[in-house]
């Protein structure tokens, strides 16, 4: 009877070992889980050390179940990649612009609409909008993609080899823009002559005359040094640009309530920290060019304002009077 008992209770204590090594082996590999984060941004600007930051923290909070690794300037592709990627199951998260979302999800393009934004603070007053929240739900429901933070990225400026001061001086120019109509609407509204290139290939186009301008926010001519390849900069401030950060469906999908919260949150908080070091960075870089010998000019943003709504309206590019109106409505 005993040496039964004792078979009985040893076979009980190796179920139940075996059941708790089970437990742990799962809980070791939750702990492992890995992911990618992509973006095209140079390892010294704020959207990757921000990101980095976000990355170790989601770490700490999540008891380190996810161990976030983060690849900077297009080492896992070009920015149409790593937004194919978060489909294709190649990356995890991103930080980019919503322009390349708009591509499935055109409704989000009207962020790029020239002008629509009066600066920085409105463009993140948006991305706290009713409209934008809408947005983001249904670009969800349609791609699985959910958007978790908007990083404002920068009012966006015209570099080339030579200064003009108004939309005629843009005439006949090659500019590169993003490979986005609202990218191309400024330049094409102003007889410029847009050319599409990756992000990565900019400064070597400019410094072999592929094209004699770009566009870009002050703190990515400072990045990317387009300044040693450009003789001007034209405060043009067409678009106030902003960046997504944006979590796959294959991740998003299978993460509990209380890490969905633990992403949004401190996604979000990496967004206000970033934006706060971009607009501090803006405020200094015009004497820093100016310094540099960079010619700096202010231009007549009244003659490409009106350019643009003559030559590419609103409605004529696919947007609805209505978003214009919520999002001039934000504060």
């Amino acid at each position: 009877m005993s040496k039964r008992l004792t078979l009985k209770t040893l076979a009980t204590v190796g179920a139940f070992a075996v059941g708790a090594m089970t437990v742990l082996g799962s809980t070791a590999v939750q702990a492992q889980q890995k992911l990618k984060w992509a973006h095209v941004y140079e390892t010294s600007e704020p959207f990757h050390t921000e990101s980095v930051w976000a990355a170790e923290e989601i770490k700490k909070r999540s008891n380190g179940k996810f161990d976030i690794q983060v690849f900077p300037a297009s080492t896992l592709g070009k920015e149409t990649d790593i937004n194919q990627g978060l489909t294709l199951g190649t990356v995890d998260m991103i930080i980019s612009g919503p322009s390349f979302a708009a591509r499935t999800y055109p409704r989000f393009g009207i962020a790029y609409y020239p002008f629509i934004f009066r600066d920085g603070d409105h463009l993140i007053a948006y991305s706290k909008s009713h409209v934008f929240q809408e947005m983001v739900s249904e670009f969800r429901t349609r791609t699985g993609i959910q958007v978790t933070a908007y990083t404002y990225y920068g009012a966006r400026h015209t570099t080339a080899q030579k200064a003009f001061t108004n939309c005629a001086g843009m005439k006949g120019i090659k500019i590169r823009v993003p490979d986005v109509p609202a990218y191309r609407a400024t330049p094409e509204a102003c007889g410029a002559n847009p050319t599409p290139i990756a992000f990565a290939e900019v400064y070597l186009a400019l410094q072999n005359g592929t094209v004699e301008a770009q566009e870009n926010p002050l703190t990515t001519i400072e990045a990317k040094k387009f300044f040693e390849v450009q003789k001007a900069i034209m405060l043009t401030g067409h678009i106030v640009d902003g960046l997504t950060t944006q979590i796959a469906p294959h991740v998003w999908n299978k993460l509990s309530e209380a890490e969905k919260k633990i992403f949004t949150d401190v996604t979000q908080e990496a967004a206000v920290r970033a934006s706060a070091k971009v607009k501090a960075r803006e405020a200094e870089l015009v004497d820093e060019f100016k310094k540099k010998g960079l010619q700096v000019v202010q231009v007549d943003r009244k003659s490409f304002q009106d350019a643009v709504l003559k030559n590419k309206p609103l409605t004529g590019m696919g947007f609805t009077q209505s978003d214009f109106d919520k999002i001039q409505a934000a504060k």
